[in-house]
């Protein structure tokens, strides 16, 4: 259930695609209340019209920006300026970046020095070190729906990983396994509220959308790595290592 925060969405239109507002949205709505909602691009360009048809739909506000000199983005020096005053207005509990410009890295640091979590989405092409800064980080393919997706001759949305392709990622199973044995009671079944929450402090940008999974639940089943149990009349899930 969303917990009440008050999000700031800040859109660089000229590094990340239209396709996936819808999906962004819906994934912020389980944190809060998108009640700020800016576009940022040079809407005199033609390559923003996708953008433009999505405006008026979602509510969201352009933010004009005119490109003063070739070769120089001017839009992301006024996407910053805009992050900086809501920080500064108080008004902002939590802000959300749609961009694939690892330029804006210093800003979500910033952002997270003030306590304010940072949702990251983008394309696949984003840099690491932005998707590892935000809390957590969504790439934007994951969330484009299939009806969308079957118009485009050459992408198609990410399937879910199956058991074999996650066990073969190294990373995650280590994550996952880490966070049982942290979280885990004497009896080595661990709350998965618990795990949920140590993986969120440890490693901000992990999300199980990225994996096609919507919950980090369905992500847990499918791997088969650990036994599962269903407690307080089946409300609360609780896992163990499959190994012990």
């Amino acid at each position: 259930m969303p917990d009440g925060k008050r999000i700031a969405l800040l859109i660089d239109c000229d590094n990340v695609s239209h396709n996936s507002i819808e999906g962004v949205l819906e994934e912020l709505a389980k944190y809060g209340m998108v009640n700020v909602r800016h576009a940022h691009g040079d809407w005199n360009s033609p390559s923003l019209s996708g953008w433009a048809e999505k405006l008026h739909p979602h509510a969201i506000r352009p933010m004009q920006q005119f490109a003063y000199t070739k070769g120089k983005n001017a839009t992301d020096s006024a996407m910053i300026i805009d992050a900086m005053d809501l920080l500064y207005s108080k008004n902002i509990d939590a802000f959300a970046l749609m961009t694939s410009d690892s330029d804006f890295t210093p800003l979500v640091l910033r952002i997270l020095e003030s306590g304010r979590p940072v949702y990251g989405f983008g394309e696949k092409k984003t840099p690491q070190p932005f998707v590892d800064a935000c809390s957590p980080f969504i790439y934007t393919e994951n969330l484009v729906s299939e009806e969308k997706e079957d118009k485009k001759e050459d992408s198609k949305q990410p399937a879910k990983k199956d058991k074999k392709a996650l066990r073969a990622d190294t990373a995650l199973v280590h994550l996952l396994r880490k966070a049982v044995e942290q979280t885990a009671e004497d009896d080595g079944w661990a709350h998965m509220s618990k795990v949920g929450s140590y993986i969120s402090n440890n490693n901000s940008s992990f999300s199980s959308v990225n994996f096609g999974y919507k919950k980090l639940g369905d992500l847990i089943r499918a791997s088969e790595l650990f036994d599962i149990e269903m407690r307080n009349h089946g409300t609360a899930m609780c896992i163990k290592d499959a190994r012990k």
